[in-house]
């Protein structure tokens, strides 16, 4: 029986290293699009041009307008290692998108790459090519300034990777995708995409402000709807700082596709900001919903570590915590200032559903640079704005009157001396939400404003009501109890009443005290008073789910706006319910000193503004 042969330790080939090195940086078209262009980023472009053929398979073109390289610095670039962008060889002070210097003998190990480059101020250019690893010598050629990459059939040296690409429309979808997130953070450089021959992106480099060059930026990209209902966003803290646009919480989708975030011009998919987002807008969105955003991070090079993983798509900061608190903190203040705002689509989709033919398109944006549908003007702005200046920050309106004092109005006596003001009386329409006219199917209160009509969910409208005064009671010290006369026992399975109890504490914070009442059963004895009349069988019932769903590990702090949104959704005044004339307006005047009153608590909006004048335009009256 032959013995079995020692397995001799060796060098790999410098071809095979390449190609290995290639299965983590290169690993499909798009992950050679973005090295690509981001090297022509670091060199200073102003101008990129994207072209590929077959999803990227065929062929990926790149053509930037950048500094250019010389014969012996195309040499060496082609070489593993190789690289301009670490001059002090620290890799904690990285300032360019690129620093590792395996980009291009990656690709060039598993291509036909040639790359023609012409330095700016030079007389000639000159061409490299490289083949499945192999690097011919550099010979003059025709170009202009700049640099252009051309890489041919990728991974014709390695086609069993072939077989995990997926379909050419698909490889397509993730360049787009790719060039798109870079374009975001550098909207002072030009970029466009072709693809087999069609013209599937163009944005134009602009100057000015760079808040203003983004915003435009990402209109183009992420649709004029956002570009419409973003609010701005620009804070600091202990050296870093955070900038972008985020959504009103009624502009809103089923996932976070359309949620992008960026650290120091770097693309980043970070679990942690993700979450700092998602803990921002708990207040308003259901959890299967998401809000659009684009931020943008800058700190100081060493605050952030982003030698994480080849792709370089994941970062890690020195100081996490500082960098959540920032984000939560501005998304809060944001949305917090845009008061009542709600998404201008929400009025277009009403006044588009009026017309035959111009049906009211639900798409978001997209990554082709926008949709062929262009929804009806939204109507003009100002409630939004009105009811902001109406709100007092610290007041909550009772339900008998409102809490706001909006100052003295044209009617009203001032006494000199004093500086009392004496109101006149003051038509109800020249309130931000207007005069309540009618009631529509028990669930929808009609008010007339001075130029238009509202219309609003009563439902949806208390529901926010409510879940901001438990909020503001909880802050005081708990939400203040009514003990039923006999307690309710509520049967559940085991489980689900052992939760209950388990939270007992955190519930009673929350005006909802229940006690174990035996196996599988728990007793009701104490609401919160401001339910009033509760059903609390299917309160219980909905808050055991709840609990079920969010699991052990939460505090009451952290998941607030689940166990306090199921309760105000079941204080809240029920679809069904007739209100008086009375009882309509007291609604509309809570709603304007409430903050956020413009959506409930799953971001669903909570009213509809109709201008007259764009009411008038169905009629043909203009």
């Amino acid at each position: 029986m032959n013995a079995i042969a020692q397995p001799v330790i060796r060098r790999l080939p410098e071809t095979l290293v390449n190609r290995i090195a290639a299965g983590e940086v290169v690993e499909r078209p798009a992950s050679a699009v973005k090295e690509l262009v981001e090297n022509a980023l670091d060199a200073g472009a102003t101008r990129i041009d994207v072209t590929i053929r077959d999803g990227g398979r065929a062929l990926i073109s790149i053509v930037d307008d950048g500094r250019g390289m010389t014969p012996d610095e195309l040499k060496i670039a082609v070489e593993r290692h190789a690289t301009s962008k670490l001059p002090d060889e620290d890799l904690f002070h990285i300032t360019t998108l690129g620093f590792r210097g395996e980009a291009l003998p990656s690709i060039g190990s598993v291509s036909r790459m040639a790359i023609t480059s012409r330095p700016q101020g030079a007389e000639e250019a000159w061409r490299i090519e490289i083949e499945g690893g192999r690097v011919f010598e550099p010979k003059p050629a025709p170009g202009g300034p700049g640099t252009t990459v051309e890489v041919r059939d990728l991974f014709y040296s390695t086609p069993a990777r072939l077989k995990f690409l997926r379909s050419a429309r698909a490889e397509s979808g993730a360049v787009a995708d790719v060039l798109n997130r870079l374009a975001m953070a550098h909207p002072n450089v030009g970029f466009s995409l072709t693809d087999d021959g069609r013209e599937k992106l163009r944005l134009s480099a602009a100057q000015g402000e760079l808040l203003d060059l983004r915003l435009k930026r990402l209109g183009g990209i992420m649709g004029r709807e956002f570009q419409e209902n973003a609010l701005a966003i620009d804070a600091e803290r202990e050296g870093f700082r955070l900038t972008g646009y985020a959504g009103v919480p009624t502009l809103n989708r089923g996932n976070a596709m359309m949620q992008f975030l960026f650290v120091n011009g770097r693309p980043v998919r970070d679990k942690q900001l993700i979450g700092a987002v998602r803990g921002a807008y708990q207040d308003f969105l259901a959890r299967d919903r998401h809000p659009l955003l684009a931020l943008f991070l800058e700190c100081e090079a060493r605050a952030v570590d982003v030698n994480v993983h080849p792709a370089k798509s994941e970062v890690r900061f020195r100081e996490p915590g500082i960098v959540r608190g920032l984000i939560v903190s501005a998304l809060k203040h944001a949305l917090a200032e845009a008061g009542h705002r709600a998404s201008t689509t929400v009025s277009s989709a009403a006044l588009g559903a009026f017309r035959p033919s111009q049906l009211p398109d639900t798409r978001q944006g997209s990554f082709s640079g926008g949709y062929a549908y262009r929804p009806p003007p939204p109507p003009a702005p100002g409630l939004a704005e009105r009811s902001y200046e109406w709100q007092r920050p610290d007041g909550f309106a009772p339900a008998a009157r409102p809490s706001y004092d909006p100052g003295p109005a044209s009617g009203d006596h001032v006494d000199p001396e004093t500086g009392e003001v004496t109101r006149a009386e003051r038509p109800l329409t020249e309130y931000p939400l207007g005069a309540a006219r009618a009631q529509l199917h028990a669930t929808y209160v009609v008010a007339q404003t001075e130029d238009g009509i509202v219309i609003v969910d009563q439902h949806a409208a208390h529901e926010r009501l409510v879940y901001e005064t438990m909020k503001r009671e909880m802050e005081k010290g708990g939400v203040p109890r009514q003990g039923l006369l006999i307690p309710e026992i509520v049967e559940l399975d085991e489980r689900d009443a052992e939760r209950l109890v388990e939270r007992a504490a955190d519930l009673e914070k929350l005006g909802l005290v229940v006690e174990a009442f035996g196996p599988g059963a728990v007793a009701v004895r104490e609401t919160p008073a401001l339910l009033g009349e509760v059903d609390a069988r299917a309160l219980i019932r909905d808050l055991a789910d709840e609990l079920a769903a969010l699991g052990n590990t939460f505090s009451l702090q952290e998941k607030l706006e689940e166990v306090c949104g199921t309760i105000a959704c079941h204080g809240s005044v029920r679809a069904g319910r007739r209100l008086n004339t009375d009882e309509m307006n007291a609604l509309l005047r809570q709603m304007e000193a409430t903050p956020h009153s413009g959506q409930c608590n799953h971001g669903r909006p909570t009213y509809v503004e109709l201008k007259l004048a764009d009411i008038e335009k169905l009629f043909g009256r203009r």
